[in-house]
Parts: structure tokens; sequence; C-alpha cells
């Protein structure tokens, strides 16, 4: 489905009814990654918004650079096309940061924060030096020598030995993306802003959920998080890396599941 809002079209799956959910993709990724959820989240009684964000997927690809405010106007401006209210919000890596903009700018339109395997501190020196030598790289030699770097980062090692099914699924979507949102998404990582001191503020249900391989993301990342929000809990995915919600669906279904009905119930909805 297509939504045509902020001058882009936004491609974007909407499954399921009942109470909205919206689940926000990482870099170098798409709404592809969801379908594991879709359907345990649909036979539970729950909607679930899955956009591929600008410069991604099916959406559009306008020139960039992008930032985390541009990629959650997006968002609202999805959630007023379908006229929901406010709805449970989770993001996975560059979606957890783009869900710290929507709290701190759009705190209306959120029940609710799942933080998949993100973390709310801004990238170190090195990690910008990183940021910019991997797009000079894709640059010159495309995007499969992105995707050759990535899967290591993006899953276990029990993963990429037990399941080449997974390992080759991610790999095709890195070389799909066009080089212009890569270019613009990496740009809006590398000024992402440090929200650590202002979780504090953001006193809503939050679940944090993280995983025991995570190579990107480290246990103290993850404690920084769930120490931080006033009103969280956190889950800890074993035998799983970056891409938790496809390597163990199973184990994260249970945990976002449990989740969503506590914060439904306490709502009311």
């Amino acid at each position: 489905m297509k939504a045509h809002i902020n001058g882009i079209s936004l491609s974007y799956g909407d499954t399921g009814s009942g109470p909205a959910v919206v689940l926000l993709h990482g870099f170098p990724l798409s709404r592809g990654m969801w379908p594991p959820q879709e359907e345990a989240l649909a036979k539970a009684g729950y909607r679930l918004i899955t956009p591929d964000l600008r410069g991604f997927g099916e959406s559009e690809v306008p020139e960039g650079p992008y930032s985390m405010s541009m990629f959650s106007d997006d968002v609202v401006a999805l959630l007023d096309f379908l006229e929901i209210d406010r709805a449970v919000i989770g993001g996975m890596s560059m979606g957890g940061y783009i869900l710290l903009d929507l709290l701190e700018r759009y705190p209306e339109r959120v029940v609710a924060a799942c933080f998949i395997t993100t973390r709310s501190t801004s990238d170190s020196e090195a990690a910008k030096a990183g940021r910019l030598a991997l797009l000079e790289r894709t640059k010159k030699n495309g995007t499969q020598s992105m995707a050759e770097l990535s899967t290591a980062t993006l899953l276990a090692g029990e993963t990429l030995e037990r399941n080449p099914e997974l390992v080759n699924t991610v790999y095709r979507w890195m070389t799909s993306v066009d080089i212009r949102g890569i270019e613009g998404a990496l740009y809006a990582l590398l000024d992402r802003k440090d929200y650590s001191s202002h979780l504090v503020n953001f006193d809503l249900p939050a679940l944090v959920i993280g995983a025991d391989q995570d190579s990107a993301i480290k246990q103290e990342d993850l404690l920084v998080l769930s120490k931080g929000l006033p009103n969280c809990e956190l889950c800890i995915i074993p035998q799983a890396g970056h891409m938790a919600n496809l390597e163990q669906p199973e184990a994260f279904n249970n945990c976002l599941l449990r989740f969503l009905h506590r914060v439904c119930t306490e709502k009311g909805i």
C-alpha cells in the first residue's frame, strides 16, 4: 500500500485489526523484516503498521540528507493518513533512534514504546568515521560491499552458520537498497542526538528488547536505556543477534505480546 505524504510516496504494510502497533525497521533494511510479527500480532488481535522508511524498500528515494526528525515526521504523517490518533510504536536499531525523536516531538501520538536492539547514545567519533568510510566504500564498490560487511554485524554467529536462507535474504535486502537512500540515512545516523540524559522525561510504558549475541549493541547500551526510562522492562532474547525478531521469532513475539497485553490492559484499549 502507498501513502502520499510529505511530498513523497511511502510504502507500508497494514495487517490485522485492533489496537494499533507501528514497527520501524533498521538500516539498511525495509518492512520486509517483519513477517513473523505480522502473523503473530494479527492473530493476537492487533493492527500492525510497517512502513518502508523514505529511501528504503518500496518507498520513494528522495535526495538526502535525511534526519531522524524527517523520518519521524513521515511516521506521524502516515498515522494521520490512516486516521490513527495514537499507537504503540517500536523501532529496531535506526528505528529506535526515530522512536526517541517521536517521543520528544510527538509524545501525544505514542501509547507505549518498544526499543529493539538499539541504544540512546549518539555515535562516537570512531563510529562516525566508520560510517563515512562505509559510505565511500559503497559509493565506490556498490551495495554488495556494504552487504558483505554488514551481514556479520546484523546476525549472530550461530545464525550465520545454521540459517543460510536468512543470511541470503538479509544480504539480498541490503544489495537492493538505492545508494541515495543509504547516503541520506547515514547522514541522519551521523547527526542524531544523544538522548541518554533525556530518558527520564519519557514516562510511558516502555520495553527494551536486546539479544545476547548482538555485536552491534552492547549490553551496557541496553542497560542505559532500560534503567534510564522510568517505566521500562528489559527482555533479552537468547541465541540471537541484531535481527532478533527474525533469528528467534517465537521468543521475540512472546516478549512483545506480553508487553502489548499489559499495556492494552492497563490503558483499557
